[in-house]
Formats: structure tokens, sequence, C-alpha cells
């Protein structure tokens, strides 16, 4: 592994690097804040592709990506005259010593969950007026239920197990299948989700992860399908459902 001189080095290249592209390629002169989100958002999801198949390769590669986007929104923000990366630094290091003050100062923890406890704690302290406040609005669905869980927790709102967490999970899917209203029903279906969020929570399992196994092992699965499919000269679109459940398995037997 690198010396710390030389993560540093390499640290002071990427902003030299970053200097060059700005002065002098047409493409990375023309960006602002707005136009490099969306490409920032895909950055985001390669990496979290990577780090699903666990990738090492791969995870270094986007984690790249990633670190250039941080590094291009500094350099936006030190022309802006606003902020530079050092200023982000910065704050983020004096944030990290402030919520960790059994690390920094004499504050003494048990375990995690009470370290997550005071990390929400102390956030309310540092002016946000919701235990809430810091879940994005634009955070996908499920990730967004886990991170609300997550954070009432940190202040005590939460089931006292995981039976009792699928207890509710039964509770919504009766009031669900008893709603005939679409958009009510639309609603309970909403609950049911949350629930189940909640109770694969409490189990030790992350939703997003778990479903985006299941889609990775549906995508693999179907595209093995249309392969033997095609082998066999059958048009997809011509088959039977029954027709296609035979090829599921055979698919699925392959695996």
């Amino acid at each position: 592994m690198n010396s710390k001189a030389e993560k540093l080095e390499a640290f002071s290249r990427l902003l030299d690097i970053m200097d060059d592209l700005r002065e002098k390629c047409p493409w990375d002169k023309k960006q602002t804040l707005q136009s490099l989100r969306h490409l920032t958002l895909e950055e985001v999801y390669e990496l979290s592709d990577a780090l699903l198949e666990e990738d090492i390769p791969e995870i270094k590669k986007e984690l790249g990506d990633v670190l250039l986007h941080l590094v291009f929104y500094a350099k936006i923000g030190s022309e802006k005259g606003s902020f530079d990366i050092a200023d982000v630094i910065n704050s983020l290091n004096e944030k990290l010593i402030f919520r960790h003050p059994h690390i920094y100062g004499d504050v003494e923890v048990a375990d995690e969950e009470e370290v997550k406890q005071n990390w929400e704690k102390l956030k309310l302290k540092e002016g946000n007026k919701s235990v809430l406040s810091g879940v994005s609005k634009g955070t996908p669905s499920i990730v967004k239920a886990y991170r609300i869980q997550e954070k009432v927790k940190g202040i005590g709102f939460e089931f006292a197990n995981a039976e009792d967490a699928w207890k509710k999970v039964d509770e919504e899917l009766a009031e669900f299948h008893a709603e005939t209203d679409p958009d009510k029903k639309e609603a309970e279906l909403g609950d049911v989700f949350f629930s189940l969020i909640n109770y694969a929570r409490l189990t030790g399992i992350n939703p997003d992860s778990a479903l985006e196994r299941t889609n990775h092992k549906f995508i693999s699965r179907f595209q093995k399908m249309e392969s033997i499919a095609l082998q066999r000269n059958l048009v997809m679109t011509d088959l039977s459902l029954q027709e296609m459940d035979l090829l599921w398995d055979e698919a699925k037997s392959q695996e």
C-alpha cells in the first residue's frame, strides 16, 4: 500500500489535473454544478453495482470516477469564490470530530447502537430541526424508507424486536387486502412496503441490496431463457405462459 506522503502526492496531482482540464478542455470548461449532477448520480449507481458484485478492480475504478466529481464540484466552488476542496475537507473533519465525542472527547459508549443514538442527538445540536431533516428528497424510495427508520431508531422510536415488526407487516397486509378504493389501496401497499423494509432492517438485511440481488438474478435467468429459446429457434412472444415457465425452470436448473 502507498505511504501517506504518496497518497497526498497523488491527490495533489489530481488537483493539478483538474486545474488543467478546467482551463484547457472545452467539455470540462463548460460544466456547471447542475450539468454534473445527473452524471454524478450515474457514477454513484455504477459504484453501487461494483460493490454489489464485489468486483474490486471495478470498485477502484468507480471510486476514482466519484472522486473526480467531488474535486470537480470543489473546483467550480473555488471559481465562484464560495469554497474550495480544503474548505470541504476541513468542514468534514470538524463534523467528524464533533460527532465522535467518544473518540475526541470524554464521552463513553457501550456499543455501536449507542454511537448511532449519540450521532442523531448531536445532529440536532448542530441546528437540524428534525431527526429526519437529513433524508434527501431525491433518495430512492426503498433506501429512503430504510434511512428514515434508522434515524428514528436513533432516538428510540423502534419496535422491541423483529417479531413485533412482522406483526405490523401482517396488520398492513390485512388492511391492503381489505381496501377496495384504488387510491387508498395504493397507500396501503406503501404501508406494506414500509413495514416489510422495517422488518428486514431489524433482522439485519438491507432490503435495497436484497431486491437488487433479485433483480440481477431475474435478469440473468430471463436472458438464459432467451438464449435457450434462440438455440431452439423459438420466438419468445409466440410462446404461451406455460411454455415460458418450462424454459424458466430449465434456465433455473442451469444456474
